[in-house]
């Protein structure tokens, strides 16, 4: 879905912490709930997911760590900063500010 993936695509940092609100977490498994929670019609390419993983990271939003899995591979997990909180309610209130100016731009008067 283009049109959806064009949308999205700025809001790829808030959606990453919005995931990380709730607790640390990895590439995979965030990518995973975000297909979930779209009913599979949105997926982030991963070279999209890390690379906003180094912006937030670079940007103090979040820290990451290696996980201590005795089995498989080695994962890095990533947390939320108290400025990466403050960057999420900032980012959730321009969306919601956004979403009701577009909402009144497109609709049709009744």
């Amino acid at each position: 879905m283009s049109i959806a993936s064009d949308l999205i695509r700025g809001h790829t940092e808030t959606i990453i912490l919005a995931h990380l609100i709730h607790n640390d977490s990895y590439g995979y498994e965030i990518n995973k709930s975000i297909q979930e929670k779209t009913d599979n019609q949105y997926e982030l390419k991963e070279a999209t997911l890390y690379s906003a993983f180094r912006r937030l990271e670079t940007g103090g939003f979040i820290t990451s760590y290696w996980g201590d899995q005795t089995t498989g591979a080695r994962r890095r997990y990533y947390k939320i900063t108290h400025l990466g909180r403050a960057l999420y309610e900032q980012n959730r209130e321009e969306w919601q500010t956004a979403k009701e100016l577009i909402t009144k731009l497109i609709e049709i008067g009744e």
